[in-house]
């Protein structure tokens, strides 16, 4: 990836329905050697996939809790029904599993307590859980899809 690539990905990054036209203007090439990258940057599977980005209070989703999971089974299978459990939870946007005291944490976004109560009892009844803490997220002081891919830029920014 050189660093046509990276611009072309960081006009993607934040408006990835611009034509392509615009996009080679952007970052100061023209169209045909654009779309070349961006076709190959897509089967590379740089470019994972596309999506429609949404405002969460406009669609009644503005609520944001984070759950820390400690466990006290560690086995395959636990981790393979903890994993399908929140596959099928919509609620969770991200999981991940931790190093450190705490082994997994959630991002969980609903509509207001009253939902997250009703997520919170289907993941108990789902999963056996050592400890569960949830904490609201009063402010959202950033939030980004964007990966920096300019080394120094992204130390700065960061």
């Amino acid at each position: 990836m050189d660093d046509l690539d990276r611009r072309i990905l960081n006009v993607l990054q934040e408006d990835a329905t611009l034509p392509v036209e615009k996009v080679a203007v952007m970052v100061n090439s023209s169209k045909s050697p654009v779309w070349a990258r961006i076709r190959k940057l897509r089967e590379a599977g740089i470019i994972d996939r596309q999506v429609a980005i949404l405002d969460p209070a406009k669609v009644s989703r503005d609520e944001v809790f984070f759950v820390t999971i400690k466990t006290s089974s560690h086995s395959k299978d636990w981790l393979e029904r903890f994993a399908a459990a929140i596959a099928r939870m919509g609620e969770v946007q991200e999981a991940h599993r931790l190093a450190g005291e705490i082994d997994y944490l959630l991002k969980v976004r609903v509509r207001d307590t009253r939902a997250f109560d009703s997520f919170y009892k289907r993941l108990v009844a789902e999963v056996d859980l050592f400890s569960v803490t949830s904490m609201l997220s009063m402010e959202t002081l950033k939030e980004t899809t964007a990966i920096p891919l300019d080394e120094e830029r992204g130390a700065a920014e960061g």
